[in-house]
């Protein structure tokens, strides 16, 4: 069997049906291969499409998703995809081509170093110099991405390897001596949390995406329910907990709710799980949580006091340490507490001045989870939209909101929203896209066209790169430095030129109609073109760097 015969022929054994891609001269034996494999195989219009595609697909799924380009630029237009999912902790296995392996080093066409390229943006990478070696990677590969901590692995394959023959014997099993995951939390840590949370009178659960990583959401929910701790949640954590419930103080951060932030500032205990106190959730880190202790339950222990000390450290999967937690934790006495949130919560709600005259983008928002009853899959670009689907959708199940967290990637949004709708045909899948986002992949709409996918790509259009210019209006004396992208295309005729349905927005009383309309298409996308207010701002925001008592609210301006 050939390597080609084998990278194939390992797909089918890993239950892969979906590979997503773009071919190229060094992969054209892998794709020789695919012409007639029972794979489905989605052709995008550029490699970034691809990834992020991929990407999506495993957000929304919870499988690995799987990427094949050619080498040098092939596999460079790769690079940024690679990132985003590994800043997120997303599984995917990524084939690249490569030149010949005696051309290695000789600068030959179209030859680049992806391994050394992608060593600081993948969970590991391989370059297979053997065909011989090639089934084993693989193996090892779809192990690496989608135990521990997942993320991106990168299968480099010369020319000559997916050429050359061997007899194909794929592994059982995976023996890998240095990588060894921990799964359950170590039970004395176990028992002292319990202790702790049952002392707690000011306690908050701080839960990330990595309660999404290992479906442990129903695991959460009966912990919320058994303590009765209130919760906020990372942008990646959302939906991990139903938002509609009273617990729930929604997003903390830069851009979450006052009460959220406040809370966890006020906090005497906050119990993080799968989450990495990034910058943009503690503020000024020594201001962060000025009394409060923490039990930090993380699969990857780099992650535990790498940015704040921790009390109590718990190494595990957070599906087996919460399980184990809620067999023997007591609720602690925190109604005092409970009553002071929920009066938080009701003098600090998250609102913005809607107009008549103008369409607040807050409220197209809002009516796209009125009239999808909060069933739709949302995924987001990066910026302003980000954040407003982030505030007003409200988040009820795993995998329903689909963003990039850490890299905060523009271009994301749109191929995600792709490889979701694949992932879920049972499900709507809306793209929140400002104008500056959606051109940066807007070529794949071909994709969603070719395959009929009836995705809503909801522009958030103000004509601006809306949040750099929010922070050039509030920090550089609103000096819109190179932000006004008035000088656009015209979306509606572009959605038809790609044969998808395009419809302009440009008063509030036509927001529904058109949401309506999108709905009722199920044969191709939808482009949805809302003119929305100019210079509209997210609020509240705590500036980078500082801290709650920095933050700016709509009031204050």
């Amino acid at each position: 069997m050939t390597g080609a015969e084998i990278i194939v022929e390992s797909l089918k054994k890993e239950g892969v049906e979906h590979v997503f891609g773009y071919p190229g001269g060094a992969v054209i034996p892998i794709f020789h291969q695919l012409f007639n494999a029972p794979l489905r195989f989605y052709l995008a219009r550029h490699e970034q499409g691809a990834v992020h595609a991929a990407d999506g697909y495993a957000r929304a799924s919870g499988r690995v998703g799987v990427v094949i380009a050619t080498s040098g630029p092939g596999a460079t237009n790769l690079v940024t995809g690679i990132a985003t999912a590994y800043m997120d902790s997303v599984p995917l296995v990524i084939f690249t081509g490569q030149v010949s392996t005696e051309m290695i080093g000789n600068d030959a066409f179209q030859e680049a170093d992806i391994t050394g390229i992608t060593r600081p943006i993948s969970k590991h990478n391989y370059l297979v110099q053997n065909v011989g070696d090639l089934a084993r990677i693989i193996k090892e590969s779809f192990y690496i991405a989608s135990t521990g901590r997942p993320g991106p692995v990168v299968i480099d394959v010369p020319v000559d390897v997916s050429k050359a023959e061997t007899k194909f014997a794929y592994p059982e099993h995976v023996h890998l001596r240095s990588y060894k995951p921990v799964y359950k939390g170590h039970a004395l840590q176990i028992g002292k949390a319990c202790r702790l949370i049952e002392e707690a009178r000011r306690p908050v659960i701080y839960s990330g995406g990595g309660v999404i990583s290992s479906n442990a959401s129903q695991e959460l929910r009966e912990f919320v329910e058994k303590t009765g701790i209130p919760i906020t949640t990372t942008l990646m954590g959302m939906g991990a907990y139903p938002e509609t419930d009273p617990l729930s103080l929604k997003m903390l951060g830069m851009h979450g709710t006052c009460y959220a932030n406040q809370a966890v500032h006020d906090s005497d205990l906050l119990i993080a799980i799968g989450a990495r106190f990034d910058d943009r959730v503690t503020g000024k880190i020594s201001e962060f949580i000025p009394e409060a202790r923490v039990i930090h339950i993380d699969i990857d222990p780099s992650s535990v006091s790498k940015n704040v000390q921790v009390d109590i450290p718990i190494v595990g999967d957070c599906r087996h340490v919460i399980a184990e937690i809620n067999k023997s934790v007591k609720a602690p006495d925190i109604g005092e507490w409970i009553e002071r949130l929920r009066k938080l919560k009701a003098e600090n709600p998250l609102t913005y001045k809607d107009s008549e005259a103008k369409i607040k983008p807050q409220y197209v928002v809002e009516r796209i989870y009125a009239l999808t009853k909060g069933e739709a899959i949302i995924c987001t670009e990066v910026g302003q939209n980000q954040m407003w689907a982030a505030q007003f959708f409200e988040y009820t199940e795993p995998r329903t909101f689909i963003s990039s967290g850490g890299l905060g990637t523009m271009g994301f949004g749109f191929p995600a929203a792709i490889g979701a709708q694949i992932a879920r045909p049972d499900r709507r899948v809306f793209d929140i896209a400002g104008d500056g986002s959606i051109q940066m992949n807007i070529q794949e709409l071909i994709v969603a066209v070719q395959h009929r996918l009836p995705i809503v790509i909801a522009i958030l259009n103000n004509g601006f790169l809306g949040m750099v210019r929010q922070w050039q209006q509030l920090f550089y004396d609103k000096r819109y430095s190179h932000t006004c992208i008035s000088f656009a295309p015209d979306f509606v005729k572009l959605a038809e030129a790609y044969g998808a349905a395009g419809i302009r927005v440009e008063k509030k009383g036509e927001v529904d109609e058109a949401i309506a309309r999108a709905l009722s298409i199920t044969d191709r996308p939808t482009v949805i073109d809302f003119r929305v207010d100019r210079e509209e701002n997210v609020y509240p925001m705590v500036p980078a760097g500082k801290t709650i008592k920095d933050t700016i609210t709509m009031e204050l301006l």
